[in-house]
Parts: C-alpha cells; structure tokens; sequence
C-alpha cells in the first residue's frame, strides 16, 4: 500500500489533528517538507502549538494528499501550487488523480507481465517475441484515435520520433509538457483572458512543443487537439480536469485566430 492510500484508509487518529511526528509516520514525507512546504505556502499546519509543535487539520490531510499524489505525477513544485489554487472541486480532482494513477498502475503492470514472461521464456530456452519484451514500455496508449483522426501516416511518423529519443530526451520532452501545463494552470488560477497576451505565449510554447514530435502543425490539428483535450477525460486530466482543459481549449483557439501554420 502506497503512503498516499494510507492517508485515505487508515483510521490514523480519534482527534480533529494530527502532530507533524504522526504525519510523518504515516506518509513517509520527513518534517524537513512538511516545514519546507509551511515556508513556500504550500501546506501550512491548521495549528502550532504552545510548545511550538505543529498539528494538520483534516483539511490539511486532504490538501498533503494532493501534493503527494501530483508529486509521484511528476509535477513540480511550482505546477502543484498552481493546480491546488485552481477552483477545480476537490472531489473531482482526486477523481482526476485517481484515474491517473489507475493508468500509471496498468502501465506497471503490463511491464511487470513482460519481464516476467522474459524471464520465464529465457529459463525454459523459448523463443523470445519482441512484442512481449516492450510491452508497457511504449505510448502507443492512443494510437487509434491518432490514427482515426489523422491518418497511420501521421501515428507512423510521431511513433518513430518517439523511438528514436534517448531516454533523457524523452524525460526532458514530458518535463516541457508539464511546464507547459502548469503555466496554463497558473494563468487560469489568476484569472487572465486566454486571450491575454501570457497566455498566448504559453500557447505559442504548446504550438512549439507540439511540433517537435508531429512536424508540420496545421490549423486544423492544432483546433482538434484543442477541442480533444476537453471532449476526452483522459487528455483533460493532463491539464486539470475538464475546467483547466476547457481554459486551454480557449487558449489554443486564440492563439490560433492569428498564428501562422504549416501550408499557409
């Protein structure tokens, strides 16, 4: 059981707090970042003590959780703050949160079942399938829908872009995203226009970074990722939930109103 199901589902106390040393205890987080966290207005305690000791509130249980799970999400510190200013209702967001770490599991999974059969196949002399061997390991999670709206051509040619990366490569692709994200978050949180012109100049990253694994980015495939992160609850989760995809889908079409793109 993970730290963060255990702030879910263990009966850790019969008081409305709990202390800095049974936070601790139970998440594995140290008090070094839980203090760090007070310091950057992160997480602040419900409560410090007389004797100077801090106490968390359930709210700040709920709050710890999120942080928690955004940060195993890869989300930095910057993005998570934004994202946790964001109006998006708490409910929905472990929803959000929930789906994802559904996904990051079965992704596990998969890849567990392909070393397993390696191995097995390895100790009995069998004949390895490479399709076994890489299963899990791939993002080829959306091919149909890449395929159905853009043709195999367009899938063939992101996919051998995507294979052709070294590892830091792809890390330092995703972090770009995330960045990407997290500005957009961080913009909607403060209430600007997705007309504004901040917000264009993260769309104009997106339209950048979108680029570098499709090539030429037309209009129209730029207006149907727009309206894709929003349609779809899987693309949405990457920007929030279906309130921030919505503040991006505005965003991108925006920006696309006076943006130059491929073939025109």
């Amino acid at each position: 059981m993970s730290s963060t199901e255990t702030t879910l589902e263990t009966p850790v106390s019969t008081e409305t707090e709990w202390s800095m040393h049974e936070i601790t205890r139970l998440t594995g987080t140290t008090s070094r970042t839980l203090r760090h966290y007070d310091q950057i207005g992160l997480l602040e305690p419900s409560r410090i003590g007389a004797n100077g000791y801090r106490y968390y509130d359930g709210e700040s249980l709920l709050r710890l959780q999120r942080i928690l799970l955004l940060r195993e999400l890869g989300l930095g510190l910057g993005t998570i703050a934004a994202v946790l200013r964001s109006a998006q209702d708490e409910v929905a967001a472990l929803r959000t949160h929930l789906e994802l770490l559904h996904q990051e599991r079965d992704r596990l999974d998969r890849q567990i079942a392909s070393v397993r059969t390696t191995v097995i196949k390895k100790e009995g002399g069998e004949q390895i399938m490479a399709e076994e061997m890489f299963d899990g390991f791939d993002h080829t999670q959306y091919k149909e829908e890449v395929e159905q709206r853009w043709g195999r051509e367009a899938y063939a040619k992101s996919d051998a872009w995507w294979r052709s990366l070294s590892d830091p490569e792809k890390k330092a692709f995703q972090q770009r995203q995330l960045e990407i994200a997290g500005d957009y978050a961080r913009a909607a949180a403060e209430g600007l226009d997705p007309g504004d012109e901040q917000v264009r100049a993260i769309s104009a990253r997106h339209h950048a970074w979108l680029g570098d694994s499709a090539g030429a980015v037309s209009r129209g495939y730029f207006l149907g990722l727009a309206d894709m992160y929003v349609a779809d609850e899987r693309f949405a989760a990457s920007y929030g939930g279906a309130e921030g995809a919505t503040f991006v889908r505005d965003a991108m079409r925006a920006y696309a109103q006076d943006a130059t793109f491929s073939g025109e």
